[in-house]
């Protein structure tokens, strides 16, 4: 079955983003308490790719109400086609925060969600990606794939990797637990890419994911396990 054809990217959130960040920064902040570390890391301003590992679906929240400036995500496209009165505003939602959809394919699906998140990029705006491509279900970090580097190599954004701790180990009711872990996100240093003038796409393309992934097991301390993630579809 051939995926519809997804909408023009936004490459601005709209007015339901910040009111969402408004309610839920305070809110997490009672329910997970989590520490933000290099949050000064993020360039105030120009376009800037943030690539994080990827540990449960709470990611997706956590790091635009973490970051000082709006973020936009690549998402599920099932958020997008369901159908009647729910799909529509679910459409309406998502598309109202910035969400790119992405279809579980490859070729020009794969391409599409790319060249959307690289036009929100050249409009100088922050999108994040998981490189992994989905959950780590045993922990470890797994292979970065190409998307990332692509769109860094593709506009010339600032990479900035993001190390999330302990979002995998939230559980329903979990903040009534004394003693609970906190949740951190760690905002790392930029990337320095500048050696790579010069340097073939497809070789500096490589080169910017093993770099990604490695200041990525930097901030969390996490096994790498040499291996592409399949043990998750979401």
């Amino acid at each position: 079955m051939t995926a519809p054809a997804p909408a023009r990217a936004t490459t601005r959130p709209g007015f339901i983003y910040f009111i969402g960040r408004l309610v839920l920064r305070p809110l997490f902040w009672i329910l997970y308490r989590p520490r933000i570390v290099g949050r000064a890391n993020v360039p105030a301003r120009g376009p800037v790719l943030l690539a994080s590992n990827h540990l449960a679906s709470l990611d997706t929240v956590i790091i635009p109400t973490s970051a000082a400036r709006p973020v936009q995500f690549l998402i599920k496209s099932s958020y997008f086609t369901r159908s009647g009165a729910l799909g529509r505003f679910m459409r309406w939602f998502f598309t109202s925060i910035g969400g790119v959809p992405v279809y579980r394919a490859t070729g020009r699906d794969a391409r599409a969600a790319l060249d959307a998140g690289a036009s929100i990029l050249r409009a100088g705006s922050v999108f994040a990606v998981f490189p992994e491509g989905t959950r780590s279900r045993d922990g470890r970090l797994h292979e970065g794939h190409g998307g990332a580097a692509w769109m860094a190599y593709d506009t010339g954004a600032t990479v900035v990797p993001v190390g999330l701790i302990g979002t995998g180990t939230i559980r329903p009711l979990s903040h009534l637990v004394p003693g609970r872990p906190r949740i951190e996100v760690r905002f790392g240093e930029p990337l320095d890419l500048s050696d790579l003038d010069g340097v073939p796409a497809g070789k500096a393309r490589r080169e910017i994911t093993e770099r990604t992934m490695s200041a990525i097991a930097a901030l969390t301390g996490q096994e790498r396990s040499g291996q592409v993630n399949a043990s998750s579809r979401d």
